[in-house]
């Protein structure tokens, strides 16, 4: 792989579809290596927005839109970080060899719907997975739930960070719950996942990288990830999360079965439950994951420098470098350019760091940063995470 000068002609370009936290940490990453990025997202002064060499702001689920300015820019690759995309442009786009889309142009149609990758999971690579069903409308969901039973779990089919999401107890919440997926989903697409609830005794994050090294392609895993999720959304993760070696050695197995078949160049983020020795897939996503915030002060290459490295051929580090934890930060309010304080007293806790994303307009909880933390084991280190957290207090920005 050969790294141009950007505003060149011999410039190497990458257009991110999707410019939140994630995508601007990636942004950095690229642009250490000498990248041209362009940042694409639905609102103007998105995080990457303000890191990127240009910034567009459009809504990607516009496939006319999105293929003009594809031709427009004429990236060598286009990375999603997001999953409101219009996928069928980038099949195209891929077909038509205008530019390599990451992972592939089916990876990412296959992992934005629930139904492509638990089919292909489970149906598939016969993979071990709780149980579903799907529907399609309040009837056949009342059908799919008299199936799987309760307690179970409602999903629409394409959705993310827990939006759309209900646990189910009592057939009175079937009618809610199928209202609040059809309501929440991605696109007007009225599909749910009916999931069984497994008793896991935890959950983790495996981040899978596929890369090119001595001259082929390479599957490597980094530690296992930890988390605790609240409706769907991650609040906090920490890594290594304790493990058999007999779940580890069964976790990388289907890890690499699913990214294998996935195909492509970057980082993968499965997700799996553990129950002693039995681990279970759930869901994969084609990018750096929110779990995985955490590399940026546990790992040699955090999972945003892995990401970067892969796609462009380079070859990658996923050792530990230190245990780590990391503890959201929400904005707690409804207000645009919020102030922050409590910064100084939240990085005089041993082994912290912070990331601030700069996101223009906060909600009471949309998050709006990150606690790092270091330290000689887990307990600690999530301790100082969620402390150096606590300390920062989000405020609306005084008017005058």
């Amino acid at each position: 792989m050969r790294i141009g000068t950007p505003f060149s002609q011999n410039a190497t370009k990458v257009m991110l579809l999707g410019a939140g936290e994630l995508g601007k940490e990636v942004i950095i990453a690229l642009q250490r290596l000498g990248v041209e990025v362009i940042a694409v997202d639905r609102y103007d002064h998105a995080p990457g927005h303000q890191v990127a060499h240009r910034s567009i702001t459009m809504p990607m689920t516009d496939a006319a839109a999105l293929r003009k300015l594809i031709l427009k820019e004429k990236p060598q690759l286009v990375i999603p970080e997001i999953e409101a995309i219009a996928t069928d442009v980038l099949a195209e786009i891929e077909k038509d060899h205008i530019a390599t889309v990451i992972p592939t142009a089916s990876a990412v149609q296959i992992t934005m719907n629930r139904e492509g990758i638990r089919r292909l999971a489970a149906e598939t690579l016969r993979l071990p997975t709780s149980r579903y069903a799907f529907a399609g409308s309040e009837k056949e969901l009342r059908e799919a739930v008299k199936r799987i039973g309760f307690p179970c779990f409602v999903k629409p089919v394409m959705s993310s960070s827990g939006k759309g999401q209900s646990r189910l107890q009592d057939a009175k919440q079937i009618g809610p719950a199928w209202r609040y997926a059809a309501d929440a989903g991605r696109v007007n697409q009225q599909r749910v996942i009916v999931e069984e609830c497994i008793e896991f005794d935890y959950e983790i994050t495996l981040l899978t990288v596929r890369s090119h090294e001595q001259g082929k392609i390479a599957t490597q895993f980094c530690q296992p990830i930890g988390h605790v999720q609240v409706d769907g959304d991650y609040v906090e993760s920490w890594q290594p999360q304790a493990m058999s070696n007999r779940a580890r050695s069964e976790a990388r197995k289907i890890a690499g079965r699913v990214t294998d078949s996935l195909g492509g160049l970057g980082i993968f983020g499965v997700e799996l439950f553990i129950k002693g020795d039995h681990v279970w897939f759930s869901e994969v996503s084609p990018r750096p994951h929110d779990t995985g915030m955490v590399t940026m002060i546990s790992q040699v290459q955090s999972e945003f420098e892995l990401h970067a490295r892969a796609v462009l051929g380079l070859s990658v580090d996923v050792k530990l470098s230190a245990v780590g934890a990391s503890a959201v930060i929400y904005g707690g309010h409804d207000a645009k350019g919020i102030v922050f304080d409590g910064i100084d007293k939240a990085l005089s806790i041993p082994g912290t760091d912070l990331r601030l994303f700069g996101k223009p307009e906060s909600f009471v909880k949309r998050r709006m940063g990150v606690a790092l933390a270091h330290a000689d084991n887990v307990e600690q280190a999530r301790n100082n995470a969620k402390a150096a957290a606590a300390c920062i207090v989000a405020c609306p920005a005084e008017k005058g």
